[in-house]
């Protein structure tokens, strides 16, 4: 599976800075817009008169639109290129985003909170399939530290939502402060996006059912098992530390702290291991460190030691995810069909995964079904082979 780089000798500083920060920023600018989404949906339900039921059924609309563009958007990447799906996106999710707020009603809102699916799901793919694609042309892992770029985004907007909120700052206002900010952002991105996509030399015509391939069905489960892990730890650590182990409001929440903190961390490292060791050594550990983490979260019955150990979960984990794109755009193929068909694996996980763990914690136990994903991780972590890093430059 070892794919061979002509592009990995003489490449000036200038040519790996022109693909890798442009691909990095695009990262942050689409977290930044689905975070800011998410922190300010409670007002958004309120203000919407929306029920809890109605609100979930948005979120499916939601969810599923954005797997249906995940579909097409892989083959329309790789007949005109990532520049124009992602300045079109750039510039189309900050509107819609505006429009959440400034909606006529219940209706509407639902209208708009699918097409932001449709779109984010386009740019989420795309994105990923560009990254994998300024590997290939630069010859060094970048997909670490385009997923930490997300992370970043995500507590930037968790922060900014509370700041605005202390200081009564409404949700309309809000969103479109944040849309004009994103919408100068993608126009000032845009054009730093290479007119040509790297991997042109490479590019495929195929449908919308070509890149479904064993080696991408197989990528696209580990994917699957490993947003469900994530999930678990995202939606569910707090609920745990405060109704198993009896842990205040206030301690349980520092869970989810920790979790980011630590995958945002393992992240900004990432590439830098990758680089040094090869992907299949850096996953093996990751994960290895992922379990142990999960391990000591829910085996040891100590509060404190919980978010340690949530900690560590999430430096395990921080890497796995950027690892197993990157495997799946050097699958065999053009990167932009074959992200998109992974990217609708971890899509379905980041959906199914807390809803699967709360049904099954109903039957079972919180406690004992967190247990379980111990050894869902260490199947991943020895059964899942990823090529080293082709293409890059070891040193």
């Amino acid at each position: 599976m070892e794919i061979q780089n002509r592009t990995t000798t003489a490449r000036p500083a200038t040519r790996e800075g022109r693909g890798r920060w442009p691909a990095t920023a695009v990262f942050f600018l689409n977290g930044l817009t689905l975070s800011t989404y998410i922190v300010r949906l409670p007002s958004l339900k309120a203000e919407y008169g929306l029920t809890d039921g109605r609100l979930g059924l948005v979120g499916v609309f939601f969810g599923l639109a954005a797997l249906a563009s995940m579909q097409f958007v892989g083959p329309l990447v790789a007949r005109v290129g990532s520049r124009p799906v992602l300045r079109a996106s750039l510039v189309t999710m900050p509107f819609l985003l505006a429009l959440l707020g400034v909606g006529g009603g219940p209706v509407e809102f639902a209208l708009v909170a699918t097409a932001l699916g449709a779109v984010h799901g386009a740019t989420d793919a795309a994105m990923n399939a560009y990254a994998v694609t300024v590997e290939r042309l630069i010859g060094r892992p970048i997909l670490n530290g385009c997923h930490a770029a997300w992370s970043v985004s995500a507590v930037v907007a968790s922060l900014a939502a509370a700041a605005l909120a202390h200081a009564g700052v409404g949700s309309t206002a809000h969103l479109v402060a944040a849309a004009a900010v994103l919408l100068a952002g993608g126009l000032l991105i845009g054009p730093l996006l290479p007119s040509t996509p790297p991997d042109a030399a490479v590019r495929e015509r195929r449908g919308w059912r070509g890149g479904w391939t064993r080696t991408i069905i197989a990528l696209g489960l580990t994917g699957t098992a490993l947003m469900v892990c994530e999930g678990a730890a995202l939606s569910w650590s707090a609920i745990f530390l405060h109704e198993s182990r009896g842990a205040s409001l206030g301690l349980a929440a520092t869970a989810v702290t920790a979790y980011t903190a630590g995958q945002t961390g393992g992240r900004l490292a990432g590439d830098r291991l990758t680089l040094r060791f090869g992907a299949s050594p850096v996953f093996r550990t990751g994960g290895l460190v992922a379990a142990c983490g999960l391990a000591m979260a829910v085996l040891i019955p100590q509060p404190s030691t919980a978010v340690t150990g949530f900690a560590v979960m999430g430096l395990g984990t921080s890497v796995l995810l950027p690892l197993t794109f990157s495997a799946a755009g050097r699958a065999g193929g053009d990167a932009a069909v074959l992200v998109s068909r992974f990217t609708t694996f971890t899509y379905a996980g980041i959906l199914l995964g807390p809803a699967v763990i709360g049904w099954t914690a109903e039957l079972a136990g919180l406690a004992w079904t967190l247990s379980a994903l111990i050894p869902v991780l260490l199947a991943v972590t020895v059964l899942s082979r990823l090529p080293d890093s082709a293409g890059v430059r070891r040193g």
